[in-house]
């Protein structure tokens, strides 16, 4: 593009920060091209729709399945509007402080045209938001200036929520989810024309890549069902039993709710008792046995654990009436007598991985009532035994939204994987949803393979009546701590179990918040050893200490907070679990010869990972 030249000099030097050459990457050069490729796109986009509409119309999605969600989400964002607009000075207030950064903003954006970048260059140091990584969002005024109303946007609704001392703690919280998932899709980084690098690529690719990234679309609601199964990794680099769960082993036994891997001992002498892991049956439970760099169960066994695992039933409309009783009798108790069976050992220690530990903590709750101590020791990772902090899944949570699930489900048998993986995924929208929207089908790239993502993505059903309980019991009643939780015609009581208890939390859980499962320390009857450790639910736990990653805190002194401990914990590098290996082996530490799975009494049914874990949603 040549650039004339007047009496005022060069083009642009009137407006240094406005260089013509800088935008030369969003001329469109092709427009006819571009044209029928954004016609193909939306040929695609049709496509897509249709895939979406047609099990809605023949009635195999029911129209009025996110009809108490958006309740719930019109009634709270009522509450937050009215709050605001009912005195005029309020609203006023709040006007004049949105316009006021608007205003700032335009300033900054003009002097940024007139050449005066210093601003711009500390933001782009100083940012530490993924989602404006491209140099554009801060040296292109006209994006720079996209960026900045966005984020005073986002800060002043956020601001509206915490100013809004009239609304119940309740409502402010549902609030401030929902006004983040809407901050989050709106971001102009999730829009082809308001997305500097997705602009770029449009037009150098004449909008090839809105052509594949709606292709993919279409593909992604079929393989869905009618539901967007969003793609966040390459499956074809995965298979189960391939490069995933690997570890050796066996499956002992099988019942309708599960089967029980009994793992190859790797050491000439393995400690006596044996350790049963629960992992939650909302997963599957090969994100403890991933890659053997990253195995947790592997490791286990490299210790000298005779290591029995539970693999849930992927259920079906079959496995409706299996219920919160049905998964600890079928499920835990199952294992522990399969456990005891294959090794001889009258005692067990047991580990609960987040709702496994849940059912872990009732089940001993009632092994307390009913003189049971097969179970020697406990541990938890990221696991509420109270859910009075039990953070943004509440937000899914009332009588009127539960009383939909549970319609839903009667009429199937389950709830379906699509749901539950987009309620765990809104938990955090802006890493797990919007960046494979944009890469996915703007973009029109396939993910990466990254096999953490793969076991994300491979979600399984819930049994009706396994949910229902577990919802109402723990996160609206919260009977379990209260005391208040029926289990086999007795009341249980966390108070009750005295046997020595591992208490994990991770520091950025969204799902089991660390200030909730410290919380439930207070609630058992014996000793426990709180332990926190950095990252999240998934990586604050799945952290080998050959990685060096992250960091954990123990010792920390007994407060009524988590804040109040951490004043006086000890911060240790790396991973958790050598510290847990101390615990565990610390309660007995006697060993015997390794045991072989498959013995006469307890035949081998095939080998690990099984076949449940195989089954997909």
């Amino acid at each position: 593009m040549a650039h004339k030249s007047d009496d005022h000099g060069p083009a642009g030097q009137d407006f240094p920060g406005f260089d013509p050459a800088f935008f030369e990457a969003y001329f469109i050069k092709d427009p006819q091209s571009l044209t029928m490729n954004v016609a193909r796109a939306m040929e695609n986009l049709g496509r897509a729709a249709s895939e979406w509409l047609q099990p809605r119309e023949r009635g195999e999605i029911e129209a009025d399945a996110f009809s108490a969600p958006i309740g719930d989400f019109i009634r709270t964002m009522s509450a937050l509007t009215e709050y605001w607009m009912s005195d005029p000075r309020r609203t006023l207030e709040a006007q004049t402080l949105l316009l006021t950064r608007y205003f700032e903003i335009w300033a900054k954006t003009a002097q940024q045209v007139a050449g005066d970048t210093d601003a711009s260059r500390d933001e782009a140091t100083n940012n530490k938001d993924r989602r404006f990584a491209d140099p554009d969002w801060f040296a292109n005024p006209f994006f720079s200036f996209l960026r900045q109303v966005y984020q005073a946007s986002a800060s002043w609704a956020d601001a509206l929520i915490t100013q809004a001392d009239g609304l119940d703690e309740i409502t402010k919280y549902k609030a401030r989810f929902y006004v983040r998932q809407i901050t989050a899709a709106l971001s102009p980084a999730n829009f082809a024309v308001t997305n500097p690098e997705v602009y770029r690529e449009t037009v150098s690719s004449n909008g090839m890549n809105l052509v594949a990234g709606m292709k993919m679309l279409a593909e992604d609601i079929m393989a869905g069902g009618g539901h967007l199964k969003l793609r966040q990794t390459d499956a074809s680099h995965f298979a189960v039993g391939t490069n995933l769960a690997l570890t050796p082993g066996k499956v002992v036994a099988r019942n309708e709710l599960c089967e029980i891997i009994q793992y190859e001992p790797s050491t000439e002498t393995v400690l006596k008792r044996p350790l049963v892991i629960v992992p939650p049956w909302i997963n599957k439970f090969y994100i403890l046995d991933l890659t053997p760099e990253k195995s947790f169960i592997k490791w286990c066994v490299d210790q000298g654990h005779t290591v029995f695992v539970v693999s849930w039933v992927n259920p079906d409309s079959s496995h409706a009436a299996k219920d919160w009783e049905a998964y600890i009798h079928e499920g835990i108790e199952f294992a522990i007598d399969t456990a005891a069976k294959a090794t001889g050992e009258k005692q067990v220690n047991a580990i609960g991985y987040c709702v496994g530990g849940t059912l872990l903590a009732a089940t001993l709750a009632l092994h307390a009532q009913t003189r049971d101590e097969r179970i020697a020791s406990a541990t938890f990772l990221t696991a509420q035994v109270d859910f009075t902090q039990a953070g943004d899944l509440k937000v899914f949570v009332d009588e009127e939204q539960i009383a939909a699930i549970e319609k839903q489900m009667k009429a199937s048998g389950y709830l379906g994987a699509p749901q539950m993986a987009a309620a765990f995924n809104l938990l955090r929208s802006s890493e797990l949803i919007w960046p494979y929207m944009v890469n996915n089908y703007l973009r029109g790239k396939e993910p990466l393979p990254f096999d953490l993502l793969y076991w994300n993505s491979d979600s399984t059903r819930v049994a009706a009546a396994n949910h229902a309980y577990y919802l109402r019991n723990c996160y609206l009643d919260n009977a379990l701590s209260a005391g208040e939780m029926q289990l086999g015609g007795k009341t249980v009581n966390l108070r009750d179990i005295t046997v020595p208890v591992y208490n994990l939390a991770t520091r950025e859980d969204h799902i089991a918040p660390a200030r909730s499962v410290y919380h439930g320390n207070g609630f058992f009857g014996g000793p426990v050893e709180f332990v926190l450790s950095g990252s999240g639910h998934i990586a604050g736990v799945v952290n080998p200490p050959g990685r060096k990653k992250y960091r954990h805190w123990t010792n920390g002194t007994a407060a009524e907070t988590l804040d109040g401990w951490l004043e006086g914990a000890t911060e240790e590098p790396g991973s958790w679990w050598p510290h847990w290996q101390e615990w565990v082996t610390e309660k007995d530490p006697r060993r015997v010869a390794a045991r072989k799975p498959g013995s006469k009494t307890m035949p081998s049914l095939g080998d690990a990972p099984g076949t449940y874990v195989l089954a997909r949603a």
